[in-house]
């Protein structure tokens, strides 16, 4: 993850890299989780930022920590809910391996 900064310290560009959603347990399309994890992830960097990296730069190997989701959601729920366990361990709420 990198962040940078305007001239009045407010981020200008996050960008996101996660290597791997594993979905074990899961009846879905995993494409149509990615798509919607993508989305509801974007949306909530837009409207939340990421308050780990407020400082600058932030590098996580690892977030744990984050609740179990039941294995019966759609394809889009499951993204999006992905989406917010993510978002909620890069603001802190987690544990995060760097």
């Amino acid at each position: 993850m990198g962040v940078n900064a305007s001239p009045h310290g407010e981020p200008r560009e996050i960008r996101v890299e996660i290597g791997e959603l594993a979905l074990n347990g899961f009846a879905v399309d995993p494409e149509r989780v990615t798509d919607a994890f993508e989305r509801e992830l974007t949306r909530l960097i837009r409207t939340h930022g990421v308050p780990l990296a407020s400082d600058g730069a932030l590098a996580a190997d690892a977030l744990t920590g984050l609740p179990p989701l039941p294995a019966g959601l759609s394809a889009r729920r499951l993204g999006q809910e992905l989406a917010r366990a993510v978002h909620e361990g890069l603001s802190g709420h987690g544990e995060v391996t760097r």
